[in-house]
C-alpha cells in the first residue's frame, strides 16, 4: 500500500468542511477515501495552527540541497555494492555480468 500525498489546499478544504459543519467527519472520510485517523490528525493540526496548518516547517532550497546530497551518497554506495557483487560473480566463474 502506498502513501498518498495530499496538497495543503486539499487538507484545508476538507478540514474546513468539517469545522464549519458543512459535512460530518464520517461523510468526508467516505467521500475522499480518508482514514478517520488521518482526518483526526489534520483537524488537530488545524486547531493548533489555524491557517498556518500544513505549511512545511523546513526551508525549500536548503532541504532540497540536503536531499540531493543524501541521494548522491546513496547512489555512490549502490555503485560500490554493485562493483563488489560483480567481482564476486566473476571470481566464481559465472561469466561476465553486463549492466
Amino acid at each position: 500500500m502506498h502513501k498518498r500525498q495530499h496538497s495543503r489546499e486539499f487538507k484545508l478544504d476538507v478540514v474546513r468542511q468539517v469545522s464549519t459543519g458543512q459535512k460530518r467527519p464520517a461523510q468526508v472520510c467516505r467521500e475522499y477515501g480518508l482514514a478517520a485517523s488521518v482526518l483526526s490528525r489534520w483537524r488537530k493540526e488545524y486547531q493548533e495552527r489555524g491557517e498556518l496548518a500544513f505549511l512545511s516547517t523546513e526551508s525549500g532550497p536548503a532541504t532540497e540541497a540536503s536531499r540531493v546530497a543524501e541521494l548522491e551518497r546513496f547512489c555512490g554506495q549502490l555503485a560500490l555494492e554493485n562493483q563488489v557483487l560483480k567481482k564476486a560473480l566473476q571470481s566464481r566463474g559465472l561469466g561476465s555480468v553486463t549492466p
